[in-house]
């Protein structure tokens, strides 16, 4: 299952997590798989921090007998090149897209691996993407610009 959202905020959310993942601070790296170098830079978000509990409110309705386990923001640099992985083995993964202009030859979309077959989901702005975390998935950077996602993950 992916399913997706569009205009999942309200404008002044949209604008209060745009301007969360410019500021965040970034540690470097975040393993896809074990065996694997980490990529990109993740900035974890507590539970006391106000977006935490904008985006449990607005995903706990989606998800039934699952607990709200992680919540960060993933960044990409320019040309990184993440892997394919999964989250869990029994839950729902959430991928929040801020305000970015998009534009055909931008990259930058999550692609999912079902069937044999890559199906991407672009990052338009204000987008919310969830899926069961199974599935193997992955981000694409974009060509000149860094890329930024809120990940919210649950599990059973």
């Amino acid at each position: 299952m992916v399913k997706v959202i569009d205009n999942f905020l309200t404008s002044d959310q949209k604008d209060f997590v745009t301007w969360y993942c410019l500021d965040a601070s970034y540690q470097y790296g975040e393993y896809d798989r074990e065996e694997l170098p980490p990529t990109g830079m993740v900035s974890e978000i507590d539970e006391t921090e106000e977006i935490y509990e904008l985006f449990r409110d607005k995903t706990k309705n989606l998800v039934f007998g699952l607990e709200l386990d992680r919540m960060y923001v993933n960044c990409f640099a320019p040309t990184e090149n993440p892997y394919f992985h999964t989250d869990w083995e029994d839950g729902i993964t959430f991928l929040y897209y801020p305000e970015q202009s998009w534009k055909l030859d931008d990259g930058g979309e999550t692609q999912f691996y079902i069937d044999g077959e890559i199906r991407g989901i672009v990052p338009i702005s204000n987008r919310m993407v969830y899926f069961d975390a199974n599935i193997l998935h992955r981000a694409t950077t974009f060509r000149d610009r860094h890329r930024f996602t809120i990940a919210i993950k649950y599990m059973r």
